[in-house]
């Protein structure tokens, strides 16, 4: 999957990173899809001239989406609401994901909405339990944007920095093993609640 998201992004540039951005933090399949990873690589192929990808323009673009794309999710939240806790799993929506992200939000209060950022799954429901919560727009948009920058505009710049201080001629020794880390890295905390959740539940 590194190989091909490397691929991908150089193939169809920014459009392709903002929509998936805004994907994963708006609608209900966005659990799918590699966020973390995918704004390291962004920013990784920044920092190479020959890919004529500028890094402002990228880290701005992700922001902005993923900003957008919270917001889609908390119109999703408020607007359907408990229904959304009756819907059948399909293949592009689980409700566990769902209810994990909801015990998160009560667990954590409105700072999920900054720290379910770094959380795959969870990121893509808790502004959808926050909506359900019907937490004040306006509070919502300030953890939003707090959790969209240090996300989107950090693990760009992340990618960014670490492409410039690695020589050209190594990128390729070294992209697929750091891309690996990040994803180990960004699923370490679901597994972590994962393995807690059982726990207690054994308790």
């Amino acid at each position: 999957m590194p190989f091909d998201l490397h691929t991908l992004i150089q193939t169809f540039g920014y459009p392709l990173v903002w929509s998936i951005v805004f994907a994963e933090s708006g609608l209900l399949v966005g659990f799918l899809l590699p966020g973390d990873s995918l704004l390291f690589v962004a920013g990784f192929l920044c920092s190479l001239p020959k890919t004529g990808l500028d890094i402002q323009v990228m880290a701005f673009g992700c922001f902005v989406f993923a900003v957008l794309g919270d917001s889609v999710g908390y119109y999703t939240g408020k607007r359907f609401g408990r229904k959304l806790f009756d819907r059948e799993d399909s293949k592009f929506f689980k409700k566990k994901h769902l209810v994990a992200a909801e015990a998160f939000f009560e667990r954590q209060g409105k700072t999920a909405l900054i720290l379910a950022r770094f959380m795959p799954f969870v990121r893509t429901f808790a502004p959808i339990v926050a909506g359900i919560a019907a937490m004040r727009y306006k509070t919502f948009m300030q953890y939003n944007v707090v959790g969209g920058f240090a996300w989107a505009i950090g693990l760009t710049l992340l990618g960014y920095f670490l492409g410039r201080s690695i020589p050209e001629d190594q990128i390729d020794r070294y992209l697929i093993p750091i891309i690996l880390g990040i994803m180990f890295i960004s699923l370490a905390p679901s597994i972590f609640h994962i393995i807690r959740a059982k726990q207690r539940n054994k308790g």
